[in-house]
């Protein structure tokens, strides 16, 4: 059985492997500079679809079956979907799953949802109860923006440290079955709250949470930032992965040569223009899939720590001046 290590950290004790994954992605990310490393890049925001909150529904489709068939699987194969997504009460992922006859765990952690969702997919191979588990979510730019800010047609100003929610699904399907990748531990963080209030300003909100799930877990397992090969936040962006970098200083973690944030390697913002970078659920599952695990399989990286941050917001609290919670959960990779 898995072994709790310390306060947050769970360690697995039976090898929980990654099997395969699968990512789509929008136009614009497209263009950035991981653009080879997406197995579809989709030039129609509407995917072929009437509208936005229904073409995210067929990103997390696509990707899910891209992560099937590189694992030569089907859908009947999976024994549970764990899956999320930023729109109110997670349509896109239930929709996505409602023809298929698999048991499905939707899941909320905003922009924590790709880790969240793969630490509830491994949690199930490592109890039993799945042979084939995936963790799935999605974001989209469209979709995103008019829930939580403002009509696109509206034409609103963006501030300097706002970011642009990443139009990307991912999908990561977990078992027992040995490849070169495993899911080595896990850490859940807790919600901390920075009382930031400016929605506009995601990454300081989200930065403290970060800080506190990566300290625990250091300090859980004995280990330091110099151990591993990459340490990758979210979606942090600029203005949250400079805090990061400071916070983590303050508790004696440099940060400096080992960290990364997938909202700053999405984009090129000198070319592209997203102000503080990337953000969405789509954002850390797309680099994870993308960028990360490949060289994981390939022996480039050995050990790594990955770790999707969320800001638990509403349109609702947000409206009425509540200040923004956030979370942050903790996956340690490792190849061989």
């Amino acid at each position: 059985m898995a072994k709790k290590v310390g306060d947050r950290t769970l360690e697995f004790s039976e090898r929980i492997n990654v099997i395969s994954y699968g990512n789509v992605v929008g136009k614009f990310e497209g263009e950035g500079p991981l653009k080879s490393c997406f197995d579809i890049i989709v030039n129609d925001e509407y995917f072929g679809e009437k509208t936005y909150e229904k073409a995210e529904t067929k990103m997390q489709q696509t990707a899910l079956n891209s992560a099937l068939q590189k694992g030569l699987l089907k859908i009947s194969d999976l024994n549970l979907i764990a899956s999320g997504d930023l729109l109110n009460q997670c349509i896109s992922s239930s929709y996505s799953v409602r023809d298929n006859d698999v048991p499905f765990i939707g899941l909320y952690g905003a922009c924590s949802t790709m880790a969240l969702s793969v630490i509830v997919a491994s949690m199930s191979v490592e109890c039993g109860y799945s042979q084939y588990a995936a963790g799935v979510t999605s974001s989209h730019f469209c979709s995103a923006e008019r829930q939580f800010r403002q009509p696109l047609e509206y034409g609103g100003q963006r501030t300097p440290s706002a970011q642009r929610t990443v139009t990307a699904s991912a999908a990561l399907i977990v078992g027992k079955k040995k490849t070169n990748i495993t899911v080595k531990r896990i850490a859940i963080g807790s919600v901390i709250d920075f009382l930031v209030t400016d929605a506009n300003n995601m990454g300081a909100a989200m930065a403290p949470a970060a800080v506190d799930t990566v300290v625990h877990y250091f300090n859980d397992t004995g280990t330091k930032p110099q151990d591993y090969d990459m340490i990758l936040s979210g979606d942090l962006g600029a203005v949250g992965a400079s805090i990061f970098r400071d916070m983590a200083a303050e508790k004696g973690y440099d940060m400096q040569n080992i960290y990364n944030d997938c909202g700053l390697m999405i984009f090129d913002n000198k070319k592209q223009d997203t102000h503080a970078g990337g953000s969405g659920c789509g954002c850390s599952g797309a680099v994870l899939t993308g960028y990360v695990l490949p060289r994981l399989a390939s022996g480039e990286l050995k050990n790594v720590l990955f770790m999707s941050t969320g800001a638990l917001m509403s349109t609702t609290a947000s409206q009425q001046g509540e200040s923004i919670p956030a979370v942050a959960h903790l996956i340690n990779f490792t190849g061989e």
